[in-house]
């Protein structure tokens, strides 16, 4: 059995904290199947963003006629957006893959690994054992338990990426993140799209306000049933693939045949193919790896970060938990993780992206004031015709300190930073307000909400 004073699982955030062990010398056993970079460069943001961004533009060049703009597109070439993605990702993978396999720093196992004893793992033929365990070892999609499913052709998020071809028609198990943002995609490539959400409306974690207006948005493009509970799937009479659903508030029967299916039903942990129970790691009752405000888990010196634990499914996160955990495993603080200003963003179309409390929630906890701007109260927003896309704040009434902010609209995502930067240091009205803001800006959008709060029981 080897020894080690640390061991890291995952070279997704994993990296990170490979990088803290090497640079103070501890010695280190990184373990990661592949493919090396984990869920976001393989199969999660970095694909999907290349992806979408020439769906962005062709829903640009569709709405260009209120500009009075007349261009036709003539022809969306997939292969090529497609190549162009996998080179992008295969190029980093096989970089970093390199880096692991070339480095002296450490011994790289590339093998799956589970755990066999406490603080001790089986990694291929090896058994290695550490005092300082790091798991940053992702998720994968939930396949829900679907009559005939395991008879029909199905793709998830990561096997569409391998797509030579955009399909006729796709219907979309699922109204989350990843649901609304590749509808978004196989639609602007000329894909007839059907989605089935189980839920009462589409992203079921963001304001209700933004939820509703998505889904007026996407209703336009493509078929949106909601309150839908898919209940079997076959293949459909002369090919393809028919779902047949019930509408849980009516009753009512139905069916849907497309030439392909998309399971969106979430993601779940992989911390089942750790055996993590194995060194008495506890986890919930969805699979995930349970942790304290420190990132540690009930077994002292093991750490849980990223998608495994289940806090917040983004890369950005992520990251932020691995800084926390290889400041406290290895260095020897005693950091919390704070994920009050922490956001995230839905690359669909229109672009969302929210921070903090949405406004019911923070109701419940504070006295609260709600400030709305929609992006025609800006100069440039009126300039674009953007007539529909919103910004909602909400501040806590006696300290003017925001709590929350929701934006959807064009570049939601980075609108949203002044926000998150305001957030993050107890900040508020006040502070974004004594910056300059250019003018004509949709930065403006965010001050425009701001100036615009009121109570919320007026």
């Amino acid at each position: 059995m080897k020894e080690y004073d640390i061991i890291i699982i995952g070279s997704g955030a994993g990296l990170d904290i490979l990088d803290v062990a090497v640079e103070h010398g501890r010695k280190t056993a990184f373990i990661d199947r592949g493919p090396s970079g984990g869920t976001c460069l393989n199969v999660g943001c970095i694909p999907s963003k290349m992806l979408i961004f020439p769906a962005d533009r062709i829903m640009e060049i569709r709405e260009s006629a209120k500009l009075g703009i007349d261009v036709k597109i003539n022809n969306i070439d997939f292969s090529a957006i497609m190549d162009r993605m996998h080179q992008v990702v295969d190029t980093d993978r096989d970089r970093i893959h390199k880096y692991l396999e070339e480095s002296g720093d450490m011994d790289f196992y590339n093998e799956t690994a589970e755990f066999v004893d406490d603080y001790t793992l089986k990694a291929g033929a090896e058994t290695i054992k550490a005092k300082q365990i790091y798991i940053a070892s992702g998720t994968r999609p939930v396949i829900p338990p679907l009559k005939g499913l395991d008879h029909v052709e199905y793709l998830t998020n990561e096997t569409l990426l391998n797509l030579t071809a955009p399909p006729k028609s796709l219907v979309i198990i699922g109204g989350g993140y990843i649901g609304v943002e590749f509808a978004h995609f196989f639609e602007a490539m000329g894909t007839e799209v059907t989605i089935l959400e189980m839920g009462s409306r589409l992203l079921p974690d963001e304001e209700p306000e933004v939820s509703a207006f998505l889904q007026m948005a996407l209703s336009r493009r493509m078929t949106v049933h909601t309150l839908c509970q898919a209940e079997s799937v076959g293949p459909g009479v002369g090919g393809g693939v028919s779902v047949s659903f019930k509408q849980t508030a009516t009753g009512q029967k139905g069916h849907v045949r497309a030439e392909r299916l998309l399971i969106a039903a979430g993601r779940r942990s992989n911390a089942d193919l750790l055996k993590v129970e194995k060194s008495g790691i506890i986890v919930d009752d969805h699979g995930f790896i349970m942790v304290d405000a420190h990132l540690e888990t009930n077994k002292k010196g093991i750490y849980a970060v990223g998608d495994a634990n289940g806090r917040e499914l983004f890369t950005h996160t992520a990251h932020a938990e691995a800084a926390v955990a290889a400041a406290n495993g290895i260095h020897g603080h005693k950091e919390t993780m704070d994920y009050h200003a922490a956001p995230h963003a839905v690359f669909t179309h229109p672009q969302i992206a929210s921070v903090g409390l949405k406004e019911e929630e923070a109701g419940r906890s504070h006295k609260i004031m709600v400030g709305r701007a929609d992006y025609a109260d800006t100069a440039l927003g009126t300039a674009m015709m953007e007539n529909e896309g919103f910004a909602k704040i909400i501040l806590e009434q006696t300290t003017g300190k925001i709590l929350g902010g929701h934006i959807i609209g064009p570049w939601a995502s980075t609108i949203i930073q002044e926000v998150v930067n305001a957030m993050a240091v107890g900040g508020g009205l006040d502070e974004i307000a004594s910056g300059i803001h250019i003018h004509p800006a949709l930065s403006e959008l965010v001050v425009k909400a701001l100036f615009n709060a009121r109570p919320a029981d007026e």
